[in-house]
């Protein structure tokens, strides 16, 4: 009876657990964090895939030079207690052991800076971009400009707690989302107006720095369509925490009809500024 009641234990257990493990699986499909998420999000954008990759050989590389130090580290507290080896050496200098732990972490520092540096230049700038757009933070918000789709813009705002719809997430949310077509390589150029802001996607890879007067450089390809979220990262003041990201990636069929929409929708109206086609900026 005792052996039955401990097993259907296991089988509710297994059995939820797999539904909590199906749950997160979906929301990580949306670009969502999800509660006791172990690693990164679900790469959505080749840059992404690049990164993990990189942090998850330079974990198996750290890992290994925790387990040897430790183990160093076990031998002289076994082996030199003062229990165990009551008489201390009094050796002060090993000429080869000394140039041996100043070469190794060396050539270590040398191999960790390859891939990193390879890294580095992949996810500088994309120099035959399909599309442009302009990204622009305010305080508190952001402002998005399409300069291939006759300088399409608009704003984007949080949406508000008491107007999220079932399943909209809370904080993540705006009402104007950042389209993008899937499959494409896109500049992204990233300013600011008034502080320091910093414009991140973690799904995508893609985080950069907004500074008031420079123009700073980046890009992403989104390789799925779907919606992904980010949210300013740099503490840019008193609702630094309500300026979300969202990215809409849409098939290039989709997106071009969503531009032939956004132009009606975001025309400027009796000088209404929170939406418009941007003129220049």
């Amino acid at each position: 009876m005792r052996v039955s009641r401990v097993l259907s234990w296991v089988l509710t257990a297994f059995v939820a657990g797999s539904a909590l493990l199906g749950a997160a699986e979906a929301l990580a499909a949306t670009g969502l964090p999800h509660e006791w998420q172990l690693g990164f999000q679900t790469p959505a954008s080749p840059v992404k895939e690049r990164i993990e990759s990189l942090h998850n050989w330079l974990l198996v590389l750290i890992t290994l030079i925790t387990l040897f130090v430790m183990t160093l580290l076990g031998i002289v507290i076994v082996k030199f207690n003062a229990r165990a080896h009551p008489v201390p050496s009094r050796t002060t200098h090993n000429t080869l052991i000394e140039i041996i732990w100043t070469v190794v972490p060396v050539m270590i520092l040398v191999v960790m800076a390859v891939p990193s540096f390879r890294l580095l230049y992949y996810l500088d700038r994309a120099p035959n971009a399909d599309m442009t757009i302009k990204v622009t933070g305010h305080q508190w918000y952001w402002s998005y400009n399409y300069p291939d789709q006759e300088n399409l813009g608009f704003d984007s705002y949080l949406v508000a707690d008491k107007d999220l719809k079932q399943g909209q997430p809370r904080l993540l949310t705006v009402d104007n989302e950042l389209v993008l077509p899937a499959a494409t390589t896109v500049r992204v150029l990233v300013t600011s107006t008034d502080v320091m802001h910093s414009w991140l996607v973690p799904s995508l890879g893609v985080q950069m720095y907004a500074v008031p007067g420079r123009t700073n450089e980046t890009w992403v390809r989104v390789n799925e369509p779907g919606v992904y979220y980010g949210q300013c990262n740099q503490i840019c003041g008193v609702n630094h925490g309500f300026m979300p990201i969202t990215v809409r990636a849409l098939s290039k069929a989709d997106f071009e009809k969503w531009v032939g929409d956004a132009k009606k929708k975001f025309a400027a109206k009796d000088g209404d500024a929170a939406v418009r086609v941007a003129s220049g900026q």
